[in-house]
């Protein structure tokens, strides 16, 4: 699916893995793509209707962190520039290249596939871009990953979050308060659209609400976790509840909040050893 947010700026949304997005910035001479989807099928589309639909070389790919459904298809822009953050580099040459090897042995379809080091990497300071007559901002947001970069455009006030933005906060990979110290700079940058990790694009009147429901349960879930870790004998792995006891529903993104929130619960409450592993 393909949605239109600025001039020249285009959010691609996957119908084959979790409302993924990625996002295009068409400038008059090449344009910047803003990750990639999940499957090559869909990232090969968003390519064609760039390439082909609009006449734009793809000069640039911004990663905004190096989970698969975000990076996995940058080896579908050969000779494009690839800019991440530095822990996005380091994250893809290792857990990256690990996560990759067990999935093409259970799917055939990502037998192609192949890991694309970041060509440039930033570090916490922000860093711009120009396209044309726009300037892209790249700022560090920490949180869902180590590596968060978002990426901010500063004339038509879009930003792309990543995944430190989504209907439902998700922190397997990520610490619970770099992401509520992420959140709340979010606000601040006065944005007219938030394209978050997954999910729909967020208006600009609904900005603030979506961030404090996300602080909220970051909040309660903060609150649940350190009463477990305070009891007799340690934390119950069992018998938590949903995730409507945290003020989000489980219909979001497509059923997906219920088993997510189960898995935010259970990287939180595990011991240290296994937490040190990940």
């Amino acid at each position: 699916m393909r949605e239109r947010v600025a001039e020249n700026v285009y959010v691609f949304t996957s119908e084959l893995y979790a409302q993924v997005n990625a996002g295009v910035v068409v400038g008059p001479e090449w344009s910047v793509v803003i990750d990639t989807l999940a499957y090559p099928e869909e990232t090969i589309e968003m390519r064609t209707f760039v390439e082909e639909s609009l006449g734009s070389r793809v000069r640039y790919v911004i990663l905004t962190h190096y989970h698969a459904d975000h990076s996995l298809g940058t080896w579908l822009f050969p000779g494009a520039v690839v800019v991440a953050h530095e822990e996005c580099r380091r994250l893809l040459d290792t857990r990256g290249r690990a996560a990759l090897a067990e999935a093409q042995a259970n799917n055939r379809d990502l037998r192609d596939v192949q890991i694309v080091l970041p060509d440039v990497t930033v570090r916490d300071d922000k860093v711009s871009l120009r396209v044309g007559r726009k300037t892209l901002w790249l700022v560090p947001l920490p949180g869902h990953s180590p590596d968060g970069l978002g990426v901010l455009l500063v004339e038509d006030r879009v930003l792309f979050s990543g995944d430190v933005m989504m209907p439902l906060p998700y922190l397997i990979d990520g610490d619970l308060e770099a992401m509520a110290a992420s959140l709340r700079m979010i606000p601040r940058m006065k944005l007219e659209n938030l394209v978050q990790g997954h999910g729909e694009v967020v208006l600009r009147g609904e900005i603030p609400g979506s961030v404090r429901t996300n602080l909220a349960y970051l909040a309660a879930l903060d609150r649940y976790v350190k009463r477990q870790l305070l009891r007799r004998g340690g934390a119950s792995r069992d018998g938590h509840p949903g995730v409507e006891a945290f003020g989000k529903s489980r219909i979001l993104m497509n059923g997906l909040a219920g088993d997510l929130h189960l898995r935010n619960l259970q990287a939180l409450l595990a011991p240290p050893s296994r937490a040190a592993r990940r």
